[in-house]
């Protein structure tokens, strides 16, 4: 046994996920190297402002400061203590037969594995509106990633619209912040989210802070609206046209707007390791598959809001597991999950109860005008799209092909939701039946001579 190298264990991600994976592995004597997009360790959720940076975990993180604590100590301490690799600001954009190309600072460089983890997270799922193309429109992410790097408002006069947690938190963080929110728009009516009140009763505390901050919006906050038009002029945002609950038209004057609907998981790298994906209807998208303990594959592992979307507390409890099944497989001595398979299956309880309350808003892609783009990077129009089907037939490819959606820097990840509802509508298929954008390298924009020089 001593004659045998230790595995080479990756982890792609530091955030809760990530980290947590990481302290277990550690735990058990292995030293495994971990890859994120971060100059510091804490994912989205708790990502790290500049060294020097005046406002306090309070400020940043509320009723979680604790635990954005713990967690960037934790992290900190095994990494200073040399007792794991962290590749910090880089970006692992393919992965190939046990390969990860990884873009850092210097260049292209390939790290072998024997055993992966991936903790990627998630990012927004976003809907189009028509004028959201234009200078002004941000994903509710951007908007809190700004607030928390940088003590940032994009915009004096914000409105905030979709629908979920992130909707009712973001716009929360900015009030406390003393930022100039005139509207937070929920398309989700208030019977829609009373439906789910039972299942959100398995984290009561949760349920009760998201009240709270709920009422934090006071006036601002609307249930049940319908989005029409983002108004523009040659300077970016100038008003949002909407009508609320009552069908009584709104125009509110803003020079900034958040969107969002929940989350949609990341799963680029998912795919290109050669996991299987299974579409979930309740989501209303694809995800790759997964046992409860993150196992997707020989040798692949699956942790955090990639395969299900949990938030932070479900983020921490997998990587516990993925880690834990990833010592099991190697024969090594893994800590019990049995306390942590209970705490997971309350925490998906509550996550349908999410999905439930605060719905992808199916039918409104679905009516999208033919002028309104539906693909930011390449300007794809809705029209567009149906054109494609009528030419090209209902698959997801096929229609991508012929309209250039999901081509751009995104790499579908803002638009192609929108782009199966629209084929789905047009076809009268299942958004299942349409497809799925097939993964490609590279995950993220690279420059080509990062590439040249690895060479």
């Amino acid at each position: 046994m001593s004659e045998t190298a230790p595995p080479r264990i990756v982890i792609v991600g530091a955030g809760p996920a990530g980290i947590r994976a990481a302290a277990t592995l550690v735990d058990a004597g292995l030293h495994p190297v971990v890859i994120d997009e971060g100059n510091r360790a804490g994912g989205q959720i708790y990502r790290r402002p500049p060294a020097g940076f005046i406002r306090t975990p309070e400020q940043l993180y509320g009723s979680d400061a604790a635990k954005a604590r713990a967690l960037h100590a934790l992290f900190d301490r095994l990494a200073a203590e040399g007792r794991l690799t962290h590749c910090a600001a880089s970006s692992v954009v393919a992965a190939h037969e046990g390969r990860l190309h990884v873009l850092g600072e210097v260049g292209i460089e390939v790290i072998g594995y024997d055993r992966v983890i991936l903790a990627t997270g998630a990012s927004d799922r976003v809907a189009p509106v028509p004028g959201w193309q234009n200078a002004g429109v941000y994903s509710l992410g951007a908007a809190q990633i700004a607030l928390k790097a940088q003590a940032v408002a994009l915009g004096p006069r914000i409105v905030l619209m979709g629908s979920g947690p992130l909707l009712t938190l973001v716009g929360a963080q900015l009030v406390k912040a003393g930022a100039g929110v005139a509207a937070v728009l929920d398309t989700s009516p208030w019977h829609q989210q009373m439906r789910s009140f039972r299942r959100l009763a398995a984290r009561p505390i949760v349920a009760l802070r998201g009240l709270a901050m709920r009422a934090r919006l006071g006036g601002r906050y609307h249930a049940g609206v319908t989005l029409e038009r983002i108004e523009a002029d040659g300077q970016g945002v100038t008003a949002m046209r909407w009508r609320d609950a009552g069908g009584r038209q709104r125009l509110t004057p803003c020079d900034m707007i958040g969107m969002g609907w929940h989350l949609r998981a990341e799963t680029h790298l998912a795919d290109l390791v050669g996991c299987t994906f299974t579409y979930d209807e309740q989501w209303r998208q694809w995800l790759p598959r997964a046992d409860q303990m993150g196992r997707a594959g020989k040798g692949v592992y699956l942790a955090g809001d990639g395969v299900r979307l949990l938030g932070a507390d479900g983020a921490e409890i997998a990587g516990r597991l993925a880690a834990a099944a990833c010592l099991s497989d190697l024969g090594i001595p893994a800590p019990s999950t049995s306390a942590d398979l209970r705490k997971l299956a309350r925490l998906e309880r509550f996550a349908r109860g999410l999905a439930i309350a605060f719905p992808w808003p199916e039918a409104m892609a679905r009516a999208l005008p033919d002028d309104a783009i539906v693909c930011r990077c390449e300007n794809a129009t809705a029209g567009g799209i149906r054109e494609s089907v009528e030419h090209g037939g209902g698959e997801a490819n096929r229609v991508k092909s012929l309209s250039r959606v999901g081509m751009g820097r995104c790499q579908g990840r803002y638009c192609q939701l929108a782009t199966v509802e629209l084929i789905a509508a047009q076809t009268g298929c299942t958004p299942d039946a349409i497809g799925r954008f097939r993964g490609q390298a590279p995950v993220r924009p690279a420059p080509i001579g990062a590439f040249l020089r690895q060479g």
